[in-house]
């Protein structure tokens, strides 16, 4: 139902899961722990199945946090359970026990990160424009804001989108160029006149250990060629299926 890092795991006072795909309630396209709110999955599903990963985090129902995700830069303060709108945010940070910081994916990087020491935890979702713009050292920033100190904090990179099966064309490679000059170390050549393939997990982990935290762990997840565990926009697409289940990764720092 989930997965572990031991970068996390060893940590006193934390719990953590990258959940897969199983293990939940919705059915079709969305078997069967979909995560995702904003997916076309029965509600009620999806309720029952975030229930079950907040039950597996001992946390209450509701202290499962969540942002209204838009691919942006920005990363926000968590001090208890949001009212009825989520603000609109890719990164989330706290101090407070009992509360869990949960990122939706579905091929993007979900980042966890620690620093046990100051007791301040953070998740991000780093798509590659969030990952471009910002998004994770954001997230750095306003753990550092609760008093955590870069060089103790561990990052962790869920399943995300592999370098072997992330084609891109040319504008997504112009545009990389522009707003990220000097990476082409991250895409090779496609199987496409003219595309290439993309290297997220290695630019995640490149803009993170440039920035200076005291570790980075890339699970080596791939959500695209995986069916099995994780679900996959660009599989999906790829079918053109109409929808398709997201993925949760949730940190919480125990009661």
């Amino acid at each position: 139902m989930f997965i572990q890092a031991p970068a996390l795991s060893s940590l006193p006072a934390i719990r953590h899961a990258f959940f897969t795909r199983q293990g939940g309630v919705s059915e079709g396209i969305y078997a069967s722990l979909n995560g995702g709110v904003g997916s076309s999955d029965e509600p009620e599903r999806v309720q029952e199945n975030r229930r079950r990963m907040a039950e597996t985090l001992n946390v209450a129902p509701d202290a499962l946090i969540s942002v209204y995700q838009v691919h942006s830069p920005d990363a926000v303060l968590v001090e208890g359970p949001w009212g009825p709108e989520r603000p609109k945010a890719d990164a989330m940070v706290t101090r407070v026990p009992g509360l869990a910081l949960a990122i939706t994916t579905a091929d993007c990087g979900p980042v966890l990160f620690a620093d046990p020491r100051s007791g301040v935890i953070g998740a991000a979702h780093a798509g590659w424009r969030g990952a471009v713009t910002g998004v994770l050292e954001s997230t750095l920033q306003a753990m550092e804001r609760l008093g955590a100190e870069r060089s103790r904090i561990v990052a962790v990179l869920g399943p995300t989108i592999s370098h072997a099966a992330y084609e891109v064309g040319p504008e997504f490679v112009q545009r990389f160029a522009e707003e990220a000059p000097g990476h082409e170390r991250f895409f090779r050549p496609g199987e496409t006149p003219g595309h290439a393939m993309f290297d997220l997990p290695g630019f995640i982990g490149a803009r993170l250990e440039a920035a200076g935290i005291g570790s980075f762990t890339d699970l080596g997840l791939c959500t695209y060629s995986d069916e099995e565990r994780f679900f996959s926009y660009r599989r999906t697409t790829h079918r053109r299926e109409p929808d398709y289940g997201r993925l949760i990764s949730a940190i919480a720092l125990t009661p």
